[in-house]
């Protein structure tokens, strides 16, 4: 259950935080989206890559197939990224916390809106057999949810589109979860879907990481949630 709670909370609590308490401080937000982001790339790299690569050569080495099909999954990662990289066209990298305009918004931005949805789905699909990227998830979308917020309320989007945008965009990474259980042909190609996902995690958290130091100049602070995410996501 927590799965599914945990994801779908994150952004619901981001949304309120930003819609009550209209934080102003942006240094503060970095922080934690530096934080997010190696806690991510932490558990990617950590546990989610190496689990996909076990898996994919036990199951592959009574064939003899085992290192070309593990070349085929970095292949799926590459793919990934490259997804994320066109996602990112669309989303203007709200994926990250890079949210741009001017003026006023009187409707919902749909390129963005479809990127970023389709983007936690995807997210979703490796939740229901790996249960600590759920938190991983979750903290991701937690700064996002206070940014985007922030961003719709002062472009002067009304708080129930506000609200409808961020209430499905929390609902799509439980509704991959459970896609990938629900589903038995997703389940069967769960070691390419990973690797996909992996490849978006990759991109994602990195740039995060690059794009939180101001001038590619990383101060103590920054380094401190860095170090803190990575050690944190070691113990998971």
């Amino acid at each position: 259950m927590m799965n599914y709670l945990l994801p779908l909370l994150s952004v619901l609590i981001g949304f309120a935080f930003a819609l009550f308490l209209r934080p102003q401080k942006k240094s503060n937000l970095k922080l934690l989206l530096a934080f997010s982001g190696s806690f991510l790339l932490s558990l990617t790299v950590l546990h989610l890559l190496p689990e996909v690569y076990e898996a994919t050569l036990h199951a592959h080495d009574s064939h003899g197939h085992g290192h070309s099909h593990a070349t085929s999954i970095g292949i799926f990662i590459m793919g990934g990224i490259l997804l994320q990289i066109v996602l990112e066209f669309f989303s203007k990298g709200a994926e990250h916390g890079h949210v741009h305009g001017h003026g006023q918004m009187n409707r919902i931005p749909w390129s963005l809106f479809i990127s970023l949805c389709l983007h936690a789905l995807l997210e979703g699909f490796p939740v229901g057999h790996h249960h600590d990227l759920a938190w991983g998830i979750a903290i991701h979308h937690l700064p996002i949810a206070i940014i985007l917020t922030l961003f719709f309320i002062n472009s002067g989007m009304s708080k129930s589109k506000v609200f409808g945008f961020m209430l499905t965009f929390a609902l799509m990474t439980p509704l991959g979860t459970y896609a990938s259980v629900a589903l038995p042909v997703l389940s069967h190609y769960y070691a390419e879907i990973t690797a996909v996902v992996i490849g978006i995690l990759f991109h994602i958290s990195s740039t995060i990481i690059f794009e939180a130091s101001e001038n590619h100049k990383f101060n103590i602070a920054k380094i401190t949630v860095i170090v803190l995410g990575i050690v944190l996501a070691s113990f998971l």
